[in-house]
């Protein structure tokens, strides 16, 4: 029987309900399809805070260097905003992705027809969407040096730098044009080369790789461009190659044309070593321990993590297709709930998967 080693984060606020009703279902689904799932728990964020005064405790990520694959949950709470920020609970999400090397975030956006309603955008606008961003996720401007806060001519001066290599570049544009070439073929890189430098070095290597893939369709949007096509016309595309910055705005945009960031997985990927697979969605601290969670996206990003990192085609097409099941139904969670639905809680709404399995 094939094993496959995975690091579960259950991380902080609703993270551990949805990473239980998440592990239940993959269970299901491993016996099914006959492999089996060894999970080791860790601690990230501010449950690692809490326990070891650090963001990525050191053990944490050297079990996650061993695994086959990481599904986290989500992290994050206000009461650590006073803490310096290295040590807050994001910290601890970035450290994770330089360690793995995990410099390719790609964020699928499908507009699922049970849900078309609950969009804030009109159905004739989003119907058919479905798209990939594909967002760099180690360079950029969240990464870049020199960076601080210095006194400067009296008063006091906070600074960041943007940059990126061609190499940078380079690896995360392949990455998207393979995604195109299994698609429908168009690939639209974003950028803001009327302004920036490092965003016509960016354009310059998308350019330059083009030739390369004649098959597919290339384009190019500046970001503010970009962020008013998709909520205008959003079906005009198919894979959209950002750097991090543009990436970390426009997926969460992107996102929202679902009718809520509770649906949508992502997964962020290495040349090689395990993948990250994680809902897109915060760890929403307010409603932490009411029963109000929305797993779909735990769950989603569980079925990505089955088909992309574990090579699990079958057992994720399971887990999508009762997720499927379930919302054809009727039952929703609070966030996504409409006229002559069902309301359920997110361990109701487990319970309602495992019987769609």
């Amino acid at each position: 029987m094939t094993q496959h080693r995975v690091v579960l984060l259950p991380g902080d606020g609703i993270g551990p309900e949805i990473t239980a009703v998440t592990r239940q279902l993959l269970d299901m689904v491993a016996d099914r399809h006959g492999f089996q799932l060894d999970f080791d728990e860790q601690l990230i964020g501010g449950a690692a805070v809490d326990a070891t005064g650090e963001p990525l405790p050191a053990t944490t990520l050297e079990a996650c260097r061993s695994a086959d694959a990481v599904l986290m949950a989500a992290i994050g709470s206000p009461r650590f905003d006073s803490l310096p920020r290295e040590k807050r609970p994001e910290s601890g999400l970035l450290a994770l992705r330089s360690g793995l090397n995990l410099f390719a975030n790609l964020r699928p956006v499908k507009i699922v027809s049970a849900l078309i309603e609950a969009s804030s955008l009109k159905p004739d606008v989003i119907n058919g969407v479905d798209l990939m961003v594909v967002r760099e996720l180690t360079g950029g401007i969240y990464f870049g040096q020199p960076k601080g806060r210095v006194e400067a001519d009296g008063e006091e001066r906070g600074f960041n730098t943007m940059t990126y290599s061609a190499s940078e570049v380079d690896r995360i544009a392949r990455v998207a044009f393979e995604l195109a070439r299994e698609r429908e073929g168009r690939l639209c890189s974003v950028d803001k080369a009327n302004v920036l430098d490092v965003s016509q070095l960016w354009r310059d290597r998308v350019d330059a790789m083009a030739p390369s893939y004649a098959d597919v369709e290339v384009s190019h949007l500046y970001v503010d461009n970009a962020a008013m096509q998709l909520v205008r016309a959003p079906r005009q595309f198919d894979v959209l190659l950002t750097g991090n910055l543009f990436g970390d705005i426009l997926s969460d945009e992107a996102a929202m044309l679902t009718g809520s960031i509770g649906m949508l997985p992502s997964a962020s990927l290495g040349s090689s070593g395990p993948g990250l697979f994680e809902p897109v969605h915060g760890s929403a601290p307010d409603i932490a321990g009411e029963d109000k969670a929305n797993p779909m996206a735990m769950v989603l990003s569980a079925a990505m993590m089955l088909r992309i990192g574990l090579k699990q085609k079958a057992a994720a097409d399971d887990l999508e297709q009762a997720v499927d099941r379930v919302l054809a139904s009727g039952f929703r969670t609070g966030d996504l709930m409409a006229e002559g639905c069902t309301p359920l809680g997110c361990q109701a709404m487990g319970e309602e998967l495992r019987k769609a399995l």
